[in-house]
């Protein structure tokens, strides 16, 4: 994320986030303080504000509604490998909090080239949401029900046909 002053009280989750302030543009990032199982909830999203346009650090909850995060989790980055706790791996202390953006946004207001060192055949290169994606690509990846019934739209499919 940006170099931007933050609306919330800093640090907003003292046990379980550090954030790392980058000395570039959009390199600061969140680092957990914590392990956790895989499957294991690392918090909830309680702070955030509706908001009735897109910018880059807004998060889709549906098709027509997003929010603005008021809390560290805004300091979450891309991966074409995330680290979502959710996900088949646990969470280790010192871990780069990550999740993938087209599992939440269908066309973002600042698409970027991405840098996430997944490696090559895992990181996706230009990340646009997805919209601009494989629907195959994106049936690797966990994803929001919201981009599912888009995906299933843009396919010209009944939503409950998307997997994952």
């Amino acid at each position: 994320m940006d170099k931007q002053a933050p609306t919330w009280k800093q640090p907003s989750h003292p046990d379980k986030i550090e954030v790392i302030t980058g000395d570039k543009p959009y390199s600061t990032y969140a680092r957990s303080k914590i392990s956790l199982p895989s499957g294991a909830l690392f918090t909830k999203i309680t702070d955030f504000a509706p908001i009735d346009h897109d910018t880059y650090t807004t998060v889709a909850t549906s098709k027509d509604s997003r929010v603005e995060l008021r809390s560290d989790l805004v300091y979450s980055n891309h991966s074409c490998d995330p680290i979502r706790v959710a996900r088949d791996r646990p969470l280790a202390v010192g871990d780069t909090l990550t999740f993938f953006y087209p599992s939440t946004e269908w066309k973002m207001a600042q698409p970027f080239q991405c840098e996430c060192g997944a490696g090559v055949g895992r990181c996706l290169g230009f990340i646009a949401g997805a919209d601009s994606m494989d629907p195959e690509v994106l049936g690797r990846y966990w994803l929001n029900e919201h981009v599912k019934e888009q995906v299933a739209e843009k396919r010209g499919l009944h939503p409950g046909r998307v997997r994952k």
